[in-house]
């Protein structure tokens, strides 16, 4: 079953709609949405390492755009939007923390926190909550994001055949660490 789910989306990747969705879902993972842009990132680098660049420029671009939208929601809709966000991931002390974090430490936070498994939704709607100024907020969104998505591009770009050959052979363990890096994530948000 996790072979063919893997054929499907290797082929969905290599498409002509690919890239729209990889940017719609690079935007909604920055401001609602659990699933990492990197879940179809990945395969469409492996199916296309020519356009790897383009990929993690649209992914990079549409995660800031997102992120917009969750400063948004934690800004001005924080009590009807964001807490519902939050209370669906148990997070709201994290929340709670993320915004005195920010008062106190500002850009570093988002540059931090946006390279880690962390689900990124949660430092744009934390920025959001605490205030924290726009301008420097989008230009340390596109700096994570982009050392984030350009990063993983630059290695599947380079090392592709070898990376795609370890998929597909050890499909069940990639799936399992992903699976693992996604609840670490989450348990990280929680607890840290």
């Amino acid at each position: 079953m996790l072979d063919r789910l893997y054929a499907r989306v290797r082929n969905h990747a290599a498409g002509p709609q690919a890239p729209f969705w990889l940017g719609a879902l690079a935007f909604s993972e920055a401001s609602f949405f659990p699933l990492p842009p990197e879940t179809l990132l990945i395969p469409m680098v492996i199916a296309n390492r020519n356009r790897a660049w383009l990929f993690a420029l649209i992914a990079t671009v549409a995660s800031a755009i997102g992120g917009l939208l969750g400063w948004y929601i934690g800004a001005v809709l924080l009590d009807h939007v964001a807490k519902p966000i939050v209370h669906f991931y148990h997070a709201e002390a994290t929340l709670a923390a993320l915004q005195e974090k920010f008062r106190k430490w500002g850009v570093w936070i988002i540059l931090i926190k946006g390279l880690t498994p962390v689900p990124y939704k949660f430092v744009t709607i934390a920025s959001g909550a605490a205030h924290f100024p726009i301008a420097p907020f989008i230009l340390a969104s596109l700096v994570t994001r982009g050392v984030r998505f350009f990063l993983v591009a630059a290695l599947l770009r380079r090392y592709g055949a070898p990376i795609e050959a370890f998929i597909e052979k050890r499909l069940p363990l990639v799936a399992g660490a992903f699976a693992v890096l996604l609840v670490g994530g989450a348990l990280a948000l929680r607890y840290l």
